[in-house]
């Protein structure tokens, strides 16, 4: 029987840059490398035949038993990406947010005939936006923290509930994103609309799911994130498992977030804040990640190698696939490095 193919796609570390100028983004460059890797792994431990992408200008990509086409310029780029979305039997697209690029990826690869195991553009045109997403959250009656769009050049405004956060509308990996304390703060230039949101305190999580087409998706095991306290609030990695009061209050809120998105394909991740109100009254969702996430990494370590990965594909087909993951305490960091009984 001859195995099915899947195309690994990551914008950063897969030549989605290339031809531009200046260095790949530290931080998403990071964390695209540890989702690339993982990935591919699960795939090929899945029994899939891999394909990625490797930008020159990234040394390596750690995939065992993955075929990997080397990108060396916009052309090339362009060409493999058309090609091997068209030839693949699917498609996982991971590229972030920021600036339309994951929009405009998933709309590449489908137009190439590529057959996506990770969310649409349906999915992806509400999460992406995160002040559509607070629209639809809030209309749905799911708590979400008071937004307004801050126009670019204009100060904060007077009146807001401070702190808060401001950050980029499509934003990703916590790029231009600063925590501010009263509209007099001046946070950095950027040429674009802004996203201002109260500031929630509690303990941030995540919770991944992957879609079942025609059925309500899988939620995997919530983790709670490490985040810098410099008022960047940059990712810098997770733990898992949470005790199973906080994982049924994280749960109860990705799904009612998702059920007021269009369906999930594939892998997608809620960021939460659970407040300190045990009957969860103060948890309130942050964002949306339509896309794989850095918690991939973390959850695949927990789970039976290749599970995930064929779990994505099974349920773009319509089909769930039970999953059962390792309790033990583990950590993991944003480059993918996993620890074992640490919190």
């Amino acid at each position: 029987m001859v195995s099915k193919s899947l195309f690994v796609y990551e914008w950063v570390t897969g030549g989605g840059m290339a031809g531009r100028e200046g260095r790949l983004p530290e931080s998403l460059l990071r964390e695209g490398l540890a989702m690339v890797q993982a990935a591919a792994a699960d795939a090929v431990a899945a029994g899939l035949r891999v394909t990625v992408l490797r930008d020159m200008g990234v040394p390596a990509i750690a995939a065992a038993g993955a075929d990997i086409r080397v990108v060396d310029s916009r052309t090339t780029h362009d060409q493999l990406v058309a090609d091997l979305a068209e030839q693949s039997d699917a498609t996982l697209v991971i590229a972030p947010e920021l600036d339309g690029v994951l929009a405009s990826t998933v709309e590449r690869v489908t137009q190439a005939g590529g057959r996506l195991v990770s969310p649409g553009s349906d999915f992806v045109r509400v999460a992406a936006d995160k002040s559509i997403t607070a629209e639809r959250l809030t209309a749905a009656g799911v708590a979400t923290p008071r937004s307004v769009v801050v126009p670019p050049d204009e100060p904060l405004p007077d009146g807001f509930d401070y702190p808060a956060v401001i950050k980029p509308i499509d934003g990703a990996g916590s790029q231009d994103t600063h925590v501010v304390a009263v509209a007099d703060d001046r946070p950095p230039a950027y040429p674009w609309p802004r996203l201002l949101q109260r500031y929630t305190p509690g303990a941030p999580v995540s919770v991944a799911a992957i879609g079942v087409t025609g059925a309500e998706p899988l939620l995997l095991p919530p983790c709670r994130q490490r985040l810098t306290g410099d008022g960047r609030l940059q990712y810098l990695g997770g733990s898992t498992p949470l005790p199973a009061g906080l994982a049924a209050r994280a749960h109860e809120l990705a799904a009612a977030t998702l059920a007021a998105l269009p369906p999930l394909v594939g892998y997608a991740g809620v960021d939460l804040v659970l407040g300190d109100a045990p009957d969860g009254s103060r948890d309130t969702v942050i964002e949306i990640n339509p896309r794989l996430t850095t918690s991939f990494v973390g959850l695949r370590a927990a789970c039976r190698p290749g599970l995930l990965a064929a779990a994505m594909l099974a349920g773009a087909a319509g089909e769930a696939t039970p999953l059962v993951f390792d309790p033990r305490p583990l950590a993991f960091d944003a480059d993918g490095t996993v620890y074992y009984d640490r919190e």
